[in-house]
């Protein structure tokens, strides 16, 4: 089996390590806190005394610490040549490209990863990572990144895994900001949430978010008419969401970049326009 280091054992690091241990790899851990690495010695790993020794030639090291910053202050002192290095941390697309060059030359092999699972999810069926650089690495070892999450390699650009991750966290953070927002205006009323998120709210979220699959090829030709709700009336509705907040006594700070979107385009005179429009308010097509 492929010989395989983890640096940096947090939760995800761990989760890691934990799952290639399980698949029958030779794993050597690696953390700046020693006693992190104690639960996966007792798995079978072995703790690498210093950096350098988790950090050998021949070897496929999968980096998985805070940000872009703290793998190069930790392996900006180690030799990289001959050494195959898988990079896990989040962080930009300019990042990832930046220490693609950087890796390469000093020697090494390099991939980038945008992992979309958490933790617990990682060896599990419904884990992804994305990656991108090297598709001479992604192909040489696909069997250890099969067996953490489903791999899919999507560019030899090494910041399109990164951009493509933060893309797919932008959507669901603004879900979860819609889902904040209207949590609190139930709480408002002294309704149960748990009644109205299982009944109600999930429900139609789902059903919302199959629009997605129409918008993407609509916003790909640059099509902005609709056959459903157009900006002029989502305006009407958004006016009215926000003076219900108001006098529920919410604060609708979630909801109102939104709102000035659509407030702004229809200003300009795009009322009869879709949602999808406002693609065109943050990034002008080319």
């Amino acid at each position: 089996m492929t010989e395989i280091s983890i640096v940096g054992l947090g939760l995800m690091g761990t989760a890691l390590a934990g799952t290639l241990l399980k698949a029958g790899h030779e794993v050597t851990v690696w953390n700046r806190t020693d006693s992190k690495t104690e639960p996966l010695v007792a798995m079978g790993a072995r703790r690498a005394a210093n950096l350098a020794e988790a950090v050998r030639p021949g070897s496929l090291v999968i980096v998985c610490v805070l940000d872009y910053d703290t793998v190069h202050g930790l392996l900006g002192q180690t030799e990289l040549r001959g050494v195959t290095l898988v990079n896990l941390t989040s962080g930009r697309p300019e990042e990832a490209r930046r220490t693609a060059e950087w890796a390469e030359a000093r020697g090494a092999g390099y991939l980038d990863g945008g992992v979309m699972a958490v933790p617990q999810m990682i060896g599990a069926p419904g884990a992804l990572i994305l990656y991108s650089g090297s598709r001479e690495v992604f192909d040489r070892f696909a069997e250890p990144l099969g067996q953490l999450a489903e791999a899919r390699f999507v560019d030899t650009d090494p910041g399109l895994a990164p951009l493509l991750d933060m893309a797919m966290l932008t959507g669901m953070y603004g879900q979860i900001a819609g889902i904040t927002q209207g949590f609190a205006l139930v709480r408002s009323a002294g309704l149960p949430l748990r009644d109205f998120a299982s009944t109600l709210l999930v429900p139609w979220l789902r059903a919302m978010g199959e629009l997605a699959h129409r918008w993407a090829e609509e916003v790909d030709a640059g099509q902005w008419g609709t056959d459903v709700a157009n900006l002029g009336v989502n305006k009407v509705a958004l006016d009215s969401i926000a003076l219900a907040m108001r006098e529920q006594g919410i604060e609708g700070n979630l909801l109102a970049p939104f709102k000035h979107l659509v407030d702004k385009r229809v200003a300009d005179g795009h009322q009869d326009q879709g949602l999808q429009s406002l693609v065109e308010e943050l990034h002008p097509g080319r």
